[in-house]
């Protein structure tokens, strides 16, 4: 069985916080809120812990994990040397949704980093996230609390859609609000590159650090760990298609009606609507995703809206894409892994079998 806590998020039941981290110690698995989604954790430092986390997410181990800290002292039980450039970036970004990779100690398992020299570390903005870190004493390594490669949950029934007598427990302290993962950026290079667009742009780093690059090619090879997760060409998808528009109104609209003409009478297609882009239509089940333009809203909602919408029986669902700039490069970036393949292969035949 899996265990659930209800916890305030601000103010968390300290006997829930003890009896999570209990788990936690004694080589458990226990899902958790961030500020951006929920994670999957375990004791960073035992091996067989961790294992746990890549079990029930069935989730490759060429695909590295994030170490999450509660203070700048639990650091020095992962890295060697921190660069200044890590204290310029914790002032202004820790806690937050800022993940860093840094040269890796002895003591942290070649099953957290993927065989890699190098491990990420975050500290999250979170009451019941830092309370349990606290609590257990331990980093805890956390991936996103869902299988390998779905949306990544926002809400502990998403994790308990997925995860349900797999893991120990949850703590549930309600939607989180970020709703994207954390910002990857790889100190090890000159300049720093960020490897996954997350919850701080590209331009409110450069402002600390100057020039910052953004990878330009997701991973395809396996023979190697990856440098981060969330790298694949092909993540974050719901069971059916995802397909992608231009993120204009009227070329949205048309596509949805260019797309509904050819749909079969039985089935019905999915769209993440923007506020105000188009008026009920026959077929179309809309998720009211917010007002475009204001990405922290749609950034919040977009997990939900394609777990929701998945669950309403649709052949695909239709999204428009933001312009890759501020947190709208983080939707951009996790749209078009979840369309990978399916919007560039897929027929529309095929996906409404």
């Amino acid at each position: 069985m899996t265990k659930v806590w209800k916890v305030n998020p601000e103010f968390p039941d300290p006997k829930a916080i003890q009896e999570a981290a209990e788990l936690i110690r004694s080589g458990g698995l226990v899902a958790f809120p961030t500020e951006t989604v929920y994670g999957l954790g375990a004791n960073a430092l035992d091996e067989k812990a961790v294992r746990k986390i890549f079990i029930a997410k069935e989730r490759p181990a060429w695909d590295p994990l994030i170490v999450h800290i509660c203070d700048l002292k639990m650091i020095e039980l992962l890295v060697d040397e921190l660069p200044e450039q890590f204290h310029e970036l914790a002032k202004r970004f820790m806690p937050g949704p800022l993940t860093v990779v840094l040269r890796k100690k002895p003591s942290v398992p070649d099953l957290v980093t993927a065989g890699l020299p190098t491990v990420a570390v975050r500290m999250p903005n979170h009451t019941v996230a830092l309370a349990l870190i606290r609590e257990s004493g331990l980093p805890i390594a956390a991936p996103s609390a869902n299988k390998f490669g779905r949306p990544s949950p926002t809400t502990a029934e998403h994790v308990l859609q997925d995860l349900t007598g797999c893991i120990d427990g949850v703590l549930d302290a309600g939607p989180t609000h970020v709703g994207v993962e954390s910002t990857v950026l790889d100190l090890t290079k000159k300049p720093p590159l960020i490897l996954r667009p997350g919850g701080f742009s590209k331009e409110a780093i450069e402002q600390v650090l100057g020039e910052v690059f953004v990878i330009s090619k997701v991973q395809q090879r396996l023979e190697l760990g990856l440098p981060s997760p969330g790298m694949m060409p092909r993540h974050y998808a719901p069971s059916v298609p995802v397909i992608l528009t231009e993120g204009d109104p009227e070329k949205f609209v048309a596509e949805i009606e260019t797309l509904r003409n050819q749909l079969p009478d039985a089935k019905r297609m999915g769209a993440l609507l923007p506020e105000g882009w188009m008026k009920e239509r026959e077929g179309v089940i809309a998720f009211k995703w917010g007002k475009w333009g204001n990405w922290e809203e749609l950034a919040q909602k977009l997990f939900e809206g394609l777990r929701w919408l998945e669950r309403q029986d649709v052949a695909f669902i239709v999204a428009p894409l933001p312009p890759p700039i501020g947190l709208g490069l983080a939707i951009r970036d996790r749209l078009t892994k979840a369309a990978y393949n399916e919007s560039q292969k897929l027929t529309l035949e095929q996906a409404a079998k």
